[in-house]
């Protein structure tokens, strides 16, 4: 059985791609890890307002981290090795791998990243958008 679509109204067109953009971050909302924050920076007189995603990948080295940007999604990946000459008499944290991705929206420019104390951030800034408003001749099918 398949679900409606909310994007299926006839005064909707060409919104096939939110749909599935919709579905993706449905599907990737299920992992918790690792923990991330994502705010607001305000513009100042040499940047614009930002965005930064922040999250906490305490452990991990530069070489183990991968930022990716593909397509419309920014794409962070860690891996890291089980290090076998080291014996642990307990073990609570985990070297694990992890991806995690953001979709992020047209014109959006990823400014860079910057790894420090365990946070790894990443700078997002949109360009202001031109607007445009275009005049539309209407003719005339009628013969003459």
């Amino acid at each position: 059985m398949t679900r409606p679509s909310p994007f299926g109204h006839p005064f909707l067109l060409g919104f096939d791609e939110i749909e599935q953009a919709l579905d993706r971050v449905a599907k990737a909302a299920n992992d918790g890890y690792p923990p991330y924050n994502i705010e607001r920076l305000p513009r100042t007189e040499r940047e614009p307002e930002r965005l930064r995603i922040t999250l906490a990948v305490a452990g991990f080295t530069r070489d183990q981290l991968d930022v990716t940007l593909e397509e419309s999604q920014l794409i962070v990946r860690g891996r890291q090795a089980d290090d076998k000459s080291r014996t642990f008499l307990h073990r609570g944290i985990a070297a694990r791998q992890f991806q995690r991705a953001f979709l992020l929206a047209d014109g959006m420019e990823v400014l860079g990243a910057d790894l420090s104390n365990g946070l790894l951030s990443i700078d997002l800034a949109r360009p202001e958008p031109e607007r445009i408003v275009r005049r539309i001749d209407i003719g005339s099918r009628d013969a003459d």
